[in-house]
This record gives C-alpha cells, structure tokens and sequence, in this order.
C-alpha cells in the first residue's frame, strides 16, 4: 500500500499542477467576469439588508403551505440550512474536482463563469421584486414583537456598507420575493444536470431540492409563493441564459478531445452523426476528383 501511495502522489501532483497551470490561464482571460460575479454577490446581499429598513412586521399572511406543512419550530430551523449547506458544499467540491480527478469534463473557471451569469440575472430580478413589495416576514425574528423585526435607520453609511455582518445577514427580513436559497439551489442542480455525469447524482440532488423547498416552508422562513416564484423564474432564466450563451469551448487533452462540457447523450450522438457525415462528404468530394 505505501508502494501505491509513492506511485500515485507524484501522478497527482503532476495533474494539480498540469490544472493550475490551466485555470490560472483561463482566470487570466475571464477574471473580469468572474470579478464582476463576485461583487454582483455582495450587491445582492446590501439590498437584501437595505431592505430590511423598509420592513414592517404584521400578522402572517394566509398561505397555503403553512396549512398543509406542519410547522418545525424555531429549534428546529437548521434542518433546511443543513440540507442548503450539503448541496452548496457538494457543489463547490464538484467544480474543482478536475483538479484531482482523471476525467475533466469542464473548467473550473467556465462553470463559474456561468454560474454567476445565471445567479445575477436571477438575484437582480429579485431585488426588483422584493423591494416593488414589502412582506411582513413569517420568520420567526420577523414577527411582531421581536427586536430584530425592525432596524433602525443607518448611523452612517459604513454601517449599510457592512451590513451589520454577520447579524444583518443572518438575521434579515423583508426580502421575501422570490428564495435566495432557492436561486442557489436551483442553479447548482441544473449546472449539475446539464454538465454532470453520473445520473443518480442528478436524481438525488433533484430531490434534495424539493425536500428543501418543502423544509423551508415547513420552516417558516418564506411564504409558499416565494418557492413557487423561484422555481419557474430561475428555470426560465437559465433556459433563456443557456439560449443566448454561447456553448463553451471544448477542452483537448492531448490527441483526443474530449468535451468540455458534454450537455447530454443525445447532443453527443448528434454530434458523432453529424462527423460521420462530414467525412463521408470528404470521400465523396475525393473520389469526384479522381
């Protein structure tokens, strides 16, 4: 076993590297959008805590979900942060996994890259939503009664700037319209479906994502229409990004290609048709000529 272990490290060590080498070079092209993802990140969290100034605690709305989902209880609200937490974590952990891993079906980079353009034109037009109206938020510390239902008008704007982290962003009310968690977990699972490649993954992360749709309620951390509205607007956002983006480049490992980012069976047959095509035209252009 220690044989193996002297064998494989230097193996590993070479791929680490021969990746690094390779993500540094795309980081170097893309680092603007990858840059301008990151920031858009920190944009959509100072108007989720701007927000919450404008918030008003009142009696909880009539939904349909709080009828059919028992309550879990306010000790018991880290069960959905535990499910979010298992698919954001697996998803990052995935991403890099070319890193260390024989096969490298995509970059690092270019899924990321991808990424934020799906998460910002998701997280803008739910700032448009939640600021167009303010819910009074079921959550527990957005209720009437609680200290942390309102806050008080900024002192200075380093205090907006900073958000009152980490309290501000734990602790925020007001935007409802539609679930940041949900925006999360729908991106990771269909960047994951639509560049994936083993297939009970997909179907469990798919139902990791109903399980927490439902916990989340079930939580009282949003109202029912805030699942529902995130569902389809983020399946339609990545429907229409996926439509106008073009299709990332493929990534060659030596004489072989092998795709970068295979979108699925069908594609792939398409593809070997449409080659197997182009070189029978190539045999019959050649024997014209002769």
């Amino acid at each position: 076993m220690p044989v193996y272990v002297d064998r494989e490290a230097p193996k590993l060590w070479r791929r680490i590297c021969s990746e690094t080498t390779l993500e540094a070079s795309l980081l170097a092209e893309k680092w603007k959008l990858v840059l301008l993802g990151l920031m858009f990140q920190y944009i959509h969290g100072l108007a989720a805590h701007g927000v919450h100034y404008l918030h008003r605690p009142g009696p909880t709305l009539q939904d349909a979900g709080f009828f059919i989902l028992p309550e879990l209880g306010k000790d018991k609200a880290f069960v959905s942060e535990s499910v979010f937490v298992t698919i954001f974590g697996s998803f990052i952990l995935w991403t890099f996994h070319p890193f260390v891993s024989h096969s490298k079906k995509i970059c690092t980079v270019l899924i990321w890259c991808r990424v934020f353009v799906y998460l910002a034109v998701s997280q803008s037009l739910r700032i448009i939503t939640f600021f167009s109206t303010q819910l009074p938020g079921p959550n527990y510390h957005c209720r009437e009664g609680s200290k942390l239902a309102k806050i008080p008008p900024p002192k200075n704007v380093l205090e907006v700037l900073l958000m009152n982290f980490p309290y501000g962003v734990i602790y925020g009310c007001g935007d409802l319209i539609f679930s940041s968690h949900t925006i999360f977990t729908l991106v990771f699972v269909r960047t994951y479906q639509r560049y994936g490649t083993k297939r009970w993954i997909k179907h469990l992360a798919w139902l990791m994502a109903v399980i927490q749709s439902f916990l989340i309620i079930a939580s009282r951390k949003h109202y029912t229409v805030d699942i529902v509205v995130a569902w389809y607007t983020v399946n339609l956002v990545m429907f229409f990004v996926d439509n106008k983006l073009p299709e990332m480049a493929e990534r060659s490992s030596g004489p072989s290609q092998t795709p970068l980012l295979p979108l699925s069976t069908k594609d792939g047959k398409n593809r070997s048709k449409e080659a197997q095509q182009r070189l029978a035209n190539e045999k019959n252009n050649v024997a014209d000529e002769h």
